[in-house]
Order: structure tokens, then C-alpha cells, then sequence
């Protein structure tokens, strides 16, 4: 517990060629708390320090920052020395800055203002790798044609109910009415905690291995009835859809579910799985990434700075609920707001203690700090990094997102802010 860290050096070599950099860190003990995780451990603190720096190159050499990044793009994560599962991260800076419009920036600082209000954009790129867990869940299909799925997994707000409904009613082609969900019950399947961005990657994997798995047991039951086109069939030559088996030969042939059990006299299918990763994923690194640009406006009398607009593209593998998805990191964002204007832990160095241990010291964004907020999901097809395709969206949000206000304040002020929060005294 004492010797807690984070990968605060990893990431330059996961996000661009760095034939000749070397990183290293060491642990100090200091009489004050134990941190712990916090949103994006590391990536957040390590990606700021990198981003304002390529920011930073980018100027001294007069070179756009989306320019210096993609001459300095990378196929592999040079850590591992691992190609990645996939990685749509030109896609992202493309999208975004076309949707930002971009390429009307002027490159020197101080060059736009609205009134009193000095206007600066700046743009960041954030990764985070997407990790799967063991998780196990079980099926039960009734009679009526009704599926309930479990697994002891939490729902802390990020749409686990929903996603895993998806999941189970498109693997047996139920309507998502029919489908139900249950969790947070430790006497369910195991699952391991909702962190780390790999909820959907993990139970979502298991869910979908268990679906299919009743899936195999329908088909088993189909090929016994009598004047059956199933008889030969295998899974890959068969679909399900509207709560029917159907051939992909001839989609007409077709079986509704409760049918098959009827007839068969079956009252019910259960079936329980754990999923875990495939051998070879770790044949490939696998990272969900994003490219954030912003838009800041910075009160040139009182140094206030406002977070006016907002563009975040993710390239995260499938997006199983865009909606869902899409509130993941439009939370990411607005915490990437706190950590760069408002969120700072006030240390009593007499005692060691933090002096701001309350809502009403510890500032966080609220609405009126929240400007419009953009996401894009670039299309991101990834075969490798588990068996639903889908990358982690809790944390990518996050990242990048205090670099790019940072990069944009420079860009209005002219005043580069390495230290967060950036607050009026450091910028009058």
C-alpha cells in the first residue's frame, strides 16, 4: 500500500517514435497520505507533462501541433515493443480538427480576442490502455422466450445495464424487452470491480461467450426435430433474429425459439461461462486514443479563463451504445476542466494533512463551467483486443483533455502554465 505508483513515463513511447528517449522514475517517502487511484492514474499526470511539451516543441519550431504529431506517429507501443490491436489515432486528429475547424487557427499567440477576452485553441492527444479481466456470467433462457443474464458487476452510472442487455439480445436475437440483466450481487458469477475502463471489455465478453453458448444449445435441440433445416447446420451457417433461427442460406427457413423448446419439451437452457483473455492478445498492445481540441477565452483584465468549446474524437474499437458512450466522455471531459482550472488538494505541511478535504473548498467544474462538448467515435474495427471488439471509454475522456485547455491558454496569453490548477494569479 505505501509503495502505491503510476506510469507517469510510459506514454511518449506509446504515443509517438521516440527512437532515442529514455525514461525512468523513483518513489520517495514522504510523511504525508498514500494517494490512491484517481480517474486515469498516471495517464492524466504523465500525458499533461508530455502534451504541453510537444506543444511547446511545436511553436519553438513553428510547426502546427497536429503536424509534429503526425510526423512523429508511431505503429507500436516501443515499451512493449508490440504492434497495436488497432489504432485509428490519424482518424481522430483528422475528424476532430475538420470539426473544430482547425485550420483557421493563426499560429501566434495573443492573435484573436473577443472584446476584452483574449480567444486561444489548443489541441492535446490521450490514450489509455484497454485492458480485459477475467469475468464469468450465466444464462438462463425460459420457456416463454425470456432471457436473464448475470454477472456480479457493478452499474456506477457508465450503462452497464444497457450495454450487457445489448449484448445478450443481439447474440440470440431476443428484442431488448425480453432481455434482463442483473448485478451487484457478490452470489452471482464472479467479475471483478468497475475500474480501470474494462467493465464492457471483460463482462461484456463473458456475457456475449454465455449468449452464444445457449445459442449452440438451441441449434443442438433444432437439428432433432422432425422435417428440421437444421439438421446439418452448423453455428457459422445460422443466425438468430426476432427470436427465430434462421439459415443464412435461406433466412426463410426458419424456427422460433419457443418452438424449439416446446417441442422438445425443454422448460428451460442455463448455461454459465468465464471469459478471460486470449493467448494471443498479448501478441498486440491494446490502447483506445483521442485527439481533444479546445477552445478557451481568457478575461485579459482579471485572468478568468472559460472553457468555450470542446472537441474530443475516440478511437475506442466498437461503440456497442454510442449514447451511453458518449456520456462516459462527455464526464471525462468536464473532470479534465476540474483538473486544469479548478481541482487542487491544499497540503498542511506542519501535519501533512489536506486542509480542503470538503465540496465546498475542493473546487470542481459545475454547469456553468461546462461548454458545448463534442464527441466523435471514429470508426475503429479491432479483432484482436477481445472477443466484442470494444475498447474502455471511462478514462479516455480524461486524458488529454487538461494539456489541450493548458495549450489553448498559451495560445491565448501567451503564458505557458505547467503547474495545474490554472488559476487568475498565475496568469495577471
Amino acid at each position: 500500500f505505501e509503495d502505491y505508483s503510476e506510469n507517469v513515463v510510459v506514454w511518449q513511447n506509446v504515443l509517438y517514435q521516440c527512437d532515442n528517449v529514455a525514461f525512468d522514475h523513483q518513489l520517495i517517502s514522504l510523511d504525508v497520505y498514500t494517494p490512491l487511484d484517481m480517474r486515469a492514474p498516471g495517464g492524466v499526470t504523465g500525458q499533461y507533462a508530455l502534451e504541453i511539451a510537444m506543444d511547446e516543441l511545436a511553436f519553438a519550431a513553428n510547426i502546427d501541433p497536429v503536424e509534429l504529431r503526425l510526423r512523429n506517429y508511431t505503429q507500436k507501443d516501443q515499451n512493449k515493443n508490440l504492434p497495436f490491436s488497432s489504432k485509428e489515432l490519424k482518424a481522430c486528429y483528422e475528424q476532430a480538427a475538420k470539426a473544430f475547424g482547425w485550420e483557421k487557427r493563426p499560429p501566434a499567440p495573443r492573435a484573436r480576442r473577443e472584446g476584452h477576452k483574449l480567444v486561444g485553441w489548443g489541441m492535446a492527444t490521450g490514450a489509455w490502455e484497454a485492458k480485459q479481466q477475467e469475468a464469468a456470467a450465466k444464462a438462463l433462457l425460459t420457456l416463454d422466450g425470456k432471457l436473464t443474464v448475470s454477472s456480479s458487476t457493478a452499474d456506477i452510472g457508465t450503462g452497464t445495464y444497457t450495454v450487457m442487455t445489448q449484448l445478450a439480445a443481439e447474440a440470440l436475437g431476443l428484442p431488448l424487452a425480453d432481455v434482463t440483466f442483473k448485478l451487484g450481487d457478490s452470489a452471482l458469477p464472479e467479475a471483478p470491480l468497475q475500474g480501470g475502463s474494462w467493465t464492457v471489455a471483460s463482462v461484456g465478453s463473458a456475457v456475449k461467450m454465455v449468449s452464444e453458448a445457449l445459442a449452440e444449445k438451441l441449434l443442438k435441440l433444432s437439428r432433432k426435430l422432425e422435417n428440421s433445416p437444421f439438421t446439418t447446420a452448423s453455428l457459422d451457417e445460422v443466425f438468430f433474429e426476432d427470436g427465430h433461427l434462421k439459415l443464412n442460406s435461406d433466412p426463410a427457413k426458419a424456427l422460433a425459439i419457443k418452438e424449439i423448446m416446446q417441442q422438445r419439451e425443454v422448460p428451460y437452457l442455463e448455461e454459465e461461462v468465464s471469459s478471460k483473455p486470449a493467448e494471443g492478445q498479448k501478441k498486440y498492445a491494446a490502447y483506445t486514443h483521442s485527439a481533444v481540441f479546445v477552445e478557451v477565452k481568457v478575461d485579459e483584465d482579471f485572468g478568468v479563463v472559460e472553457v468555450s468549446r470542446v472537441v474530443s474524437a475516440i478511437a475506442g474499437g466498437r461503440v456497442i451504445n454510442p449514447k451511453t458512450a458518449a456520456s462516459q466522455i462527455i464526464g471525462g471531459v468536464v473532470w479534465g476542466i476540474g483538473m486544469a482550472l479548478h481541482e487542487e488538494s491544499m497540503l498542511d505541511h506542519k501535519v501533512g494533512r489536506f486542509m480542503n478535504h470538503d465540496l465546498a473548498e475542493y473546487h470542481v467544474p459545475v454547469n456553468a463551467d461546462t461548454p458545448t462538448i463534442e464527441v466523435i467515435f471514429v470508426e475503429e474495427h479491432d479483432e484482436h483486443v477481445n472477443p466484442i471488439g470494444a475498447k474502455g471509454l471511462g478514462e479516455i475522456g480524461i486524458t488529454g483533455v487538461a494539456a489541450a485547455i493548458s495549450n489553448a491558454v498559451f495560445h491565448a496569453t501567451g503564458k505557458r502554465i505547467r503547474n495545474l490548477p490554472i488559476t487568475l494569479d498565475k496568469l495577471l
